[in-house]
């Protein structure tokens, strides 16, 4: 009697796995693509609050009247405070007309968080830079137009000397740099550059430390 009991229960255990195994087999897609949209999302950072702002006085500005933050891939925590006033000014104007204006459609988020950040000058332009790449992917922008913009913004844009650089001390003419400073330079914007890039990184797919380093070697 001890004996079937126990051969019922090993029956009985292995039906359930074979159920188990079946189930597994036929999870149903609505589950695999939520879980697909989860790691994506995770893969390009997060966003916490909904920028809503208003128009200033001078037609050209806007104060952020809620709060932004977003965390990126590397777990750094990028904030728009309430009262921000931004107006674009980050992103060269030429690339508009890429991107349709960085306050339209799926460049908001980014755009809000990229002029907060230049005008703060708390970690250095090619880091606000990265996060603007990392921002615009978890917003949905496409990888080609985001990269192009990442190309520009690298080369093109208002950058500043910082004391740390990648994590390392930066001299500028034999000495340290002691604070964030805006760099004496006006590169106009190369819409033949920025169009062979674009060219360029449809076909390619390169990296980000790729695009650095071909922005690099361009002559200026």
């Amino acid at each position: 009697m001890g004996h079937r009991k126990i051969i019922q229960s090993f029956v009985s255990f292995g039906f359930m796995a074979v159920l188990a195994a079946w189930a597994s087999d036929n999870e149903p897609a609505e589950v695999l693509a939520g879980e697909r949209s989860e790691s994506a999302a995770s893969k390009w950072g997060n966003y916490n609050g909904e920028p809503v702002t208003k128009w200033n006085a001078d037609g050209r500005t806007m104060t952020l009247l809620t709060e932004l933050r977003y965390t990126d891939p590397q777990g750094f925590v990028w904030i728009a405070p309430i009262g921000s006033v931004v107006d674009g000014a980050s992103i060269p104007r030429y690339l508009w007309s890429i991107m349709g204006g960085p306050f339209e459609g799926k460049y908001r988020n980014a755009s809000v968080l990229h002029d907060v950040a230049y005008g703060q000058h708390n970690r250095p332009w090619q880091d606000c830079d990265r996060m603007f790449y990392y921002a615009m992917r978890c917003s949905g922008v496409s990888v080609v137009e985001a990269k192009s913009m990442f190309y520009a913004l690298y080369k093109f844009g208002h950058h500043w000397k910082f004391p740390i650089k990648r994590a390392k001390p930066v001299k500028f003419e034999g000495q340290l740099v002691a604070r964030a400073e805006q760099i004496p330079r006006a590169i106009p914007v190369n819409p033949e550059q920025i169009n062979e890039a674009r060219d360029w990184i449809r076909s390619a797919d390169p990296s980000l430390d790729q695009i650095e380093q071909r922005a690099d070697a361009e002559a200026w």
